[in-house]
């Protein structure tokens, strides 16, 4: 079992992780403050002169930022352990607003390199002695095209805060005006619905507990429909506004060629996702025969397939099985996880009042990568580990193969190597548990994680595309316009073997992600990369190891489908998509064949 959620202090420290490595003290941190402070003046030294001496001007920025990121990291991961703790609180507030003000003073200097003649930014970028920036000056070159005038640029900076209001409307509409009926259980007592317990009961083995809980959320944001419609409409149309100013074509290749991602890549992921429709189909299919279902409703398909089986793995335990599930990825590799577990790296336990979830922290290029925690000794804790330390590698192998300027690498491979990670430990762990019971338990959490990051963010990218197709045709982004379109959707992924529920129409509207618009893609994608690759390890080996290994060091060195094409996936062509796919059809038979259905 979990923990009891305790106070830190009654938490061993060899669980937690060790912030000296960044600063020694809080007094340490509070001089490097005040030096940082004193040296605001100083980095406007090249404001109206980046022509001059642009090298210089490069140099300078750059080395700012590495000066000012141990001090904002410290202060963030501090109160991240502690969000009630009014010194990590200060802390924070200190190095947030001291870190804007450095964004601030230094805000000149893209306007101005901008403002150069292509030519001479040209030879700048290829300028040997550039060598550490040129991928910074590539960006810089690509979004040349894109970037208005001074004032225009400030005009369109100053809409800022109107721009983002559909998302703020939403959010605040979502998170407290918006109050859904609750779940009358077995016994006739009532338990509270939010969207923050959904998932506990759209998950539940009983199912009038998730009927109760499809029908009661959707049917809520139904009767908000014309409101959201209009929110989310207006937030295409920004979409639209910023792109076509900014002389794009589509609001989808201003999203995606900043990113240096052809737009083939989003065309391919859905093409090929339907493609393996009927295979999905032949999922649903099984998950009926399993559920001994009449019918299998939308709201049926988290319900857990195995619910007489757990696994208990406390940390310790979990720790040892990422360990053997990742041996494939070299020893060197096994003994940094290692050095991570032992070396204050990681915030293991939830205490009081730490923050939920779980992440990786890799941006500071001097010290290793921070990790956080909450474990509970479940798989999808183990998994968790496995995951957050694939994000971890990949920042310490760009980290300790790049310069500081190139060591960040792009948010459309951010996922690639957690999910690799995930991918390969599934795989061994597939192997070292035969038994009939753990192997349809490891199956249903694979399938399931096909369905909903494959699958599911696919056809919401196919929803972003429809949504701004139509906008940008004049079309009315309504209420039953857009509802329409989101069914239909439904029809085509689930429609053949699901019963498609009349209230699944508005569950467009529930959606946070489609107010950043063209991002959710790269979750389907990023596990595709991540499954082609763990299967290339896998069945090739160290040279296929040794490739990958270029991947989690290239940071942004070259564009992200480069750098995947380093560890011999190439993400603008179909072929990784319809790997992964062949993966889940294979794992699909191997789930009949243990469950005898």
């Amino acid at each position: 079992m979990a923990e009891q959620i305790r106070n830190r202090n009654e938490i061993d420290a060899k669980y937690k992780w060790d912030l000296t490595h960044i600063y020694l003290s809080d007094e340490a941190w509070q001089e490097d403050y005040d030096r940082l402070k004193g040296k605001l003046p100083e980095l406007e030294a090249f404001n109206g002169k980046v022509k001059e001496n642009p090298k210089e001007a490069i140099r300078a920025f750059h080395k700012a930022m590495e000066e000012f990121m141990p001090m904002l990291i410290y202060a963030f991961l501090r109160k991240e352990t502690d969000n009630a703790d009014p010194v990590a609180q200060g802390l924070k507030d200190k190095a947030e607003r001291l870190y804007i003000q450095g964004m601030t003073a230094t805000a000149y200097l893209q306007p101005e390199l901008l403002a150069m003649d292509e030519e001479e930014l040209t030879k700048l970028q290829a300028d040997p002695e550039m060598k550490d920036y040129d991928a910074f000056l590539r960006t810089i070159l690509l979004n040349k095209a894109h970037t208005l005038n001074k004032e225009e640029e400030r005009l369109i900076a100053m809409m800022g805060e109107v721009a983002g209001a559909p998302d703020n409307i939403f959010t605040s509409l979502t998170t407290a005006d918006l109050k859904l009926p609750p779940i009358i259980l077995a016994d006739g007592t009532e338990q509270e619905l939010t969207e923050g317990n959904y998932s506990t009961f759209i998950h539940s083995a009983d199912r009038k507990i998730r009927q109760q809980a499809f029908h009661n959320l959707m049917s809520t944001y139904e009767s908000f429909g014309n409101t959201i419609a209009s929110t989310y409409g207006a937030s295409v149309k920004n979409d639209q506004f910023m792109a076509l100013s900014h002389h794009y074509e589509s609001a989808r290749q201003a999203a995606m060629l900043p990113l240096e991602i052809p737009e083939s890549v989003y065309d391919n992921l859905i093409s090929v996702i339907h493609e393996y429709l009927p295979v999905l189909q032949d999922y649903l299919r099984l998950r009926k025969d399993i559920m001994k279902l009449d019918e299998l409703h939308l709201y049926d398909l988290y319900a857990p397939l195995v619910s007489d089986y757990t696994m208990t793995l406390p940390y310790e335990k979990a720790f040892d099985l990422v360990l053997e599930g990742l041996q494939p990825m070299g020893a060197d590799y096994i003994e940094k996880l290692k050095e991570a577990r032992d070396g204050g790296w990681i915030d293991v336990y939830p205490s009081k009042g730490k923050s939920s979830g779980a992440f990786s922290e890799g941006e500071l290029t001097n010290v290793h990568p921070y990790v956080l925690l909450n474990h509970n000794d479940n798989l999808d804790s183990a998994f968790t580990i496995a995951h957050e330390l694939g994000h971890s590698m990949h920042s310490f192998y760009s980290n300790t193969n790049q310069p500081a300027p190139k060591t960040n690498y792009s948010l459309f491979v951010a996922e690639v190597a957690s999910t690799c990670n995930e991918a390969t430990m599934m795989r061994y762990l597939l192997k070292k548990m035969p038994e009939k019971d753990a192997q349809a338990y490891l199956l249903n959490y694979f399938l399931e994680q096909f369905r909903t990051t494959v699958f599911r963010q696919t056809m919401f990218a196919e929803f972003e595309m429809i949504s701004h197709n139509m906008a940008q045709k004049g079309e009315p982004l309504t209420k039953e316009s857009l509802s329409d379109a989101y069914r239909k959707l439904n029809e085509t992924y689930y429609g053949e073997t699901c019963v498609i529920d009349e209230e699944i129409a508005s569950e467009w509207m529930r959606i946070p992600h489609f107010y950043r618009a063209f991002y959710v893609y790269v979750y389907a994608t990023g596990l595709c990369a991540a499954v082609s690759l763990s299967d290339r390890i896998l069945t090739e080996g160290e040279s296929a190891v040794r490739d990958y290994r270029k991947f989690l060091s290239a940071g942004c060195s070259v564009p992200p489908i480069e750098a995947l094409k380093l560890a011999g996936i190439d993400m603008s062509r179909p072929e990784p998509i319809r790997q992964a796919m062949e993966v889940f059809k294979e794992t699909v038979r191997k789930m009949r064949e243990v469950t005898g259905k």
